[in-house]
């Protein structure tokens, strides 16, 4: 099967929808989310004082998509109806059959609740069964343990660590810690997430 680069999409599951990130939905994520520091300490974006500096951020990852360098998705409550968060597929190569996940940020409303692992099989099984990519790729601040470990726990193994690799929006360099699932770890990664989902 010859891989396809991500294109806009809708992927429902029992919890959530993902679908593609648009202005309308600044006004839910705002409502989210806000200025909440500990939503954002991790991004590579300062925190939004208002509702105009997040739809600013919004149409930055619009414009990304427009452009054809990212996919990007506005996490939907299936339950309310409204936005909790985004994420979205970057960097995607269909000849290198490679795709990141990330840009990811939750409502804190949301975590640690089934949000983020449907989010994960919805984005990953798009990913490896229906685009026929053979890499999915994670990159984490290297000070975030909390999202190391939730990568890890979607079955992913660590790569790597790149030293000195972004410069954050505070004037500080970042280290960027490198995870990736392969076609062939995705069937086993996929049950636990189903049964993980299962229980929830």
């Amino acid at each position: 099967m010859t891989a396809k680069q991500p294109s806009p999409v809708v992927l429902t599951g029992r919890h959530i929808r993902l679908e593609p990130l648009e202005h309308r939905h600044v006004a839910d994520l705002w409502a989210a989310v806000g200025p909440d520091p500990e939503v954002w300490r991790w991004t590579m974006c300062l925190p939004p004082a208002s509702a105009e500096e997040l739809g600013a951020v919004v149409d930055t990852r619009v414009a990304e998509a427009a452009a054809g360098e990212s996919v990007n998705f506005a996490v939907v409550d299936l339950a309310s109806g409204r936005a909790v968060g985004v994420t979205g597929y970057h960097d995607a190569s269909a000849r290198d059959e490679s795709v990141e996940i990330g840009g990811t940020w939750y409502a804190r409303s949301v975590w640690r609740t089934a949000v983020n692992t449907e989010a994960k099989l919805l984005l990953l099984s798009h990913a490896f069964e229906d685009l026929g990519m053979g890499r999915v790729f994670w990159k984490t601040d290297a000070r975030n343990e909390r999202s190391r470990a939730a990568v890890l726990r979607l079955g992913a193994r660590y790569e790597g660590t790149l030293r000195r690799h972004r410069l954050r929006p505070d004037g500080s360099w970042r280290d960027s810690c490198y995870f990736s699932m392969l076609a062939d770890e995705w069937p086993a990664a996929k049950s636990v997430l189903v049964e993980r989902l299962s229980r929830g």
